[in-house]
């Protein structure tokens, strides 16, 4: 799915930075425990700094403020899993370093994603959008997978629907271990996540050394 598009008007330099500060201020009001539900458009604004009427102006409803947030944080998760979806190089080295830089972002963005995932328990519109944006997540695994099968470094597997598993698992662990805060430490989970997927993909556990 694509990104959500800014609300119409050309994307100017003011623009940009009062989005910026209402993408933010959201964010923070959010870090310090209201909920979605709880926020609304006057409250966020005042955050922001700008007037009722002005948030209109640069976002349709709440519904879109919240798209563009799960966009921009689903775009900084992909720029750390990237670091395995494209290298060739060290694999066991590059996917702990993908996961921990995954497991840092979900801590640093805790309440937001707790945000994403819970309306989209109610909001189709909302729950299809991020599945959309993990779709993306999903494609790239099942890439790489086939890239590994060529070089006859993976076994054989549905490179789909493993990468849909595999995403999918990362994405509930996370969120449960460090968004919901279980007892485990990210540490803990990215090396039981990233003995999961080194197995699943290359199914060797001597790739799971070093």
């Amino acid at each position: 799915m694509a990104p959500v598009e800014p609300r119409e008007g050309p994307q100017t330099a003011k623009r940009a930075q009062v989005q910026a500060d209402v993408l933010r201020a959201t964010e923070t009001l959010l870090g310090e425990g209201s909920t979605y539900a709880d926020l609304n458009v006057e409250r966020i604004a005042t955050a922001a700094g700008i007037s009722r009427t002005a948030f209109y102006f640069y976002f349709r409803d709440k519904r879109e403020l919240l798209m563009r947030l799960a966009a921009d944080v689903s775009g900084s998760l992909y720029e750390r899993a990237d670091r395995w979806f494209t290298s060739g190089g060290d694999t066991v080295g590059e996917m702990r370093e993908a996961l921990t830089a995954i497991a840092e972002l979900y801590r640093d963005h805790g309440a937001l994603l707790r945000a994403i995932v819970e309306v989209s328990t109610y909001d189709p519109e909302i729950a299809t959008y991020w599945r959309g944006l993990l779709g993306r997540f999903v494609d790239a695994t099942a890439q790489r997978i086939v890239t590994e099968q060529q070089a006859g470094r993976a076994g054989e597997m549905d490179p789909a629907a493993t990468g849909f598993a595999l995403v999918w698992m990362t994405e509930r662990t996370l969120y449960q271990e460090l968004v919901q805060g279980s007892a485990g430490s990210s540490a803990d989970a990215v090396e039981a996540l990233a003995g999961i997927w080194l197995r699943a993909v290359y199914g060797r556990v001597e790739h799971l050394e070093g």
